[in-house]
């Protein structure tokens, strides 16, 4: 007598095809939890612990609580570092931003040749490593020999700038950072803003000529209408990597004169790596993410909003 058995149960080719993506995707998970999520959870723990220098070699460290936090949020040079951070960020982004606008606006307008040629030299700006154009940007305004305070001295303007340090005076020190750091971003954003004009249909402009629309109307009413979502991007990730700006200041400034020019990054280096209370350092670094995601997910909220609208 046969023994009825039941079908052993297997898996419907659709449901194998919905894993494969996921089997597919998951080595580069695994690294990237290994090496984005543990650092972050490390971070997280140590801002609620007193880990100093004395951690660093004997392991041991306690639990404080929110202690951390309470400390840095009745800290005064916080909330100034903060203050000038905001302040700081804002002026680099919209610098970057509106002479990137313009550059994008320029290679519309010169000729094939030329437009080849200003965009190579500026990818050649946006490839420099900051830490070697931090330094090279140095050596210009350097006192005595730089080319910048030479140029300006034959200018016969500002006086004998020559022997001018920079660094050594809050508004030039903070001058000379914000032309490094504009310098470096305009490429990305002169270049991404450029790609999205060029998808602007030329009948939408032409409409607006005949209606008797100048230039500069034209651009204002029609193309940066299709640029909004384009220009939106391109300000969330300025704000990201200016509000994160570390290693054009410290390598500039290293803060000074004076801290005039510490930012949360600067601040948050000096505290973590120079004075070694690793687990204050902790809670800025905690602080501040916390704050940019705060700003990252306004701008993404309008983002979207922008493309619906579209």
């Amino acid at each position: 007598m046969a023994i009825a058995t039941a079908p052993r149960a297997t898996r419907s080719p659709k449901k194998r095809r919905q894993l494969a993506p996921l089997w597919l995707l998951s080595p580069a998970g695994l690294v990237l939890l290994v090496v984005m999520a543990a650092p972050i959870v490390f971070l997280v723990f140590t801002s609620f612990t007193n880990y100093d220098q004395r951690s660093l070699f004997t392991g041991a460290y306690e639990s404080v609580g929110v202690q951390q936090y309470v400390d840095l949020f009745t800290d005064s040079a916080f909330w100034v570092s903060l203050l000038r951070t905001v302040l700081f960020t804002a002026a680099m982004v919209g610098g970057s931003v509106a002479i990137g606008m313009g550059v994008s606006h320029l290679l519309t307008r010169i000729h094939t040749s030329m437009r080849y040629i200003v965009t190579v030299v500026l990818i050649f700006a946006w490839a420099m490593p900051n830490v070697a154009s931090s330094l090279v940007w140095n050596w210009l305004f350097q006192p005595g020999y730089g080319v910048v305070n030479w140029m300006l001295t034959q200018l016969r303007v500002f006086g004998d700038m020559t022997n001018t340090q920079w660094s050594n005076d809050p508004f030039l020190a903070y001058l000379s950072i914000w032309m490094l750091i504009v310098w470096q971003a305009v490429p990305f954003i002169a270049l991404t803003l450029y790609a999205a004009e060029t998808q602007v249909s030329t009948e939408y402009k032409e409409a607006a000529r005949l209606d008797g629309a100048g230039e500069w109307r034209v651009y204002r009413d029609v193309t940066l209408q299709f640029l909004k979502p384009t220009l939106l991007l391109v300000t969330i990730l300025s704000i990201i990597w200016d509000y994160n700006v570390f290693n054009q200041i410290w390598l500039v400034s290293q803060g000074g004169p004076d801290s005039a020019t510490t930012t949360l990054g600067v601040f948050m280096y000096k505290t973590a790596f120079v004075g070694f209370e690793i687990g204050q350092g902790s809670a800025i670094s905690v602080v501040t993410t916390v704050l940019l995601l705060g700003l990252t997910a306004f701008y993404i909220r309008n983002l979207i909003r922008s493309g619906e609208d579209l």
